[in-house]
């Protein structure tokens, strides 16, 4: 399952998974923005299901449609960026000009939302084969490496890996292995042009990081393909 797969990373997560025979269910928030997804959702062994993630209910409801579907690996993947520094004249993420709806939004999204999916979906990953629980994290959440700006973006990214370090301990009693994963600075809308990494293999690698995860595992903050981040 792919929480926010209708571009980007999220997107290309759903295409080389199917594209492999597995079934993938992808989430989606806006239709106008998903035409692709959709598209392939129609030809391929993907589900989509429109999903908000900052709409809590909405996520108790999935899960209980869902009903008894075993869910290998759960990739909470949607997540925000809120304003890039530079680009316009209010940054709204750094020090002076925060916009505090904007700083509420995006940690729900990228903090909040993860963790009522994991307790939405708990059960699902539990009856399945591989039990993980996958976040995408960024290097820009490690504590250790943050010298100024991203209020939003940065705050929200820390305060996942502690969200996933805490589910790890909770969950390890059911055999669910949890972890925050960097994908890396990838060319993505979000990333931009300038990012380092071509979007294809990066996915590829992330997968097969995702693929060797164990029990043992559980807690890590992690940059693919497998270097270890300081938190």
């Amino acid at each position: 399952m792919i929480t926010g797969a209708n571009r980007g990373l999220g997107l290309e997560f759903a295409r080389q998974y199917a594209a492999d025979g597995w079934r993938v269910l992808a989430t989606y928030r806006n239709p106008a923005d998903s035409a692709q997804l959709l598209e392939m959702a129609g030809q391929s062994n993907i589900e989509a299901f429109q999903l908000d993630v900052s709409d809590f209910d909405a996520i108790a409801a999935l899960a209980e449609e869902l009903g008894d579907e075993s869910i290998d690996i759960f990739l909470s993947n949607a997540g925000l960026f809120g304003p890039k520094p530079g680009a316009e004249s209010d940054l709204r993420q750094s020090f002076g000009h925060i916009d505090y709806g904007i700083l509420r939004q995006v940690l729900t999204v990228n903090t909040l939302a993860p963790l009522k999916c994991a307790e939405a979906f708990v059960e699902h990953i539990a009856r399945s084969e591989q039990r993980k629980f996958v976040a995408l994290s960024s290097i820009e959440g490690s504590i250790s490496r943050a010298r100024r700006d991203l209020y939003a973006y940065r705050p929200s990214k820390a305060a996942l890996n502690m969200v996933t370090r805490l589910l790890s301990g909770d969950l390890r009693p059911r055999g669910i292995t949890v972890a925050s994963i960097c994908p890396g600075w990838v060319k993505t809308r979000m990333g931009g042009e300038l990012a380092k990494l071509e979007l294809t293999p990066a996915i590829a690698d992330f997968r097969a990081l995702v693929a060797r995860l164990a029990l043992s595992d559980s807690g890590s903050f992690i940059e693919s393909p497998g270097n270890p981040l300081q938190y």
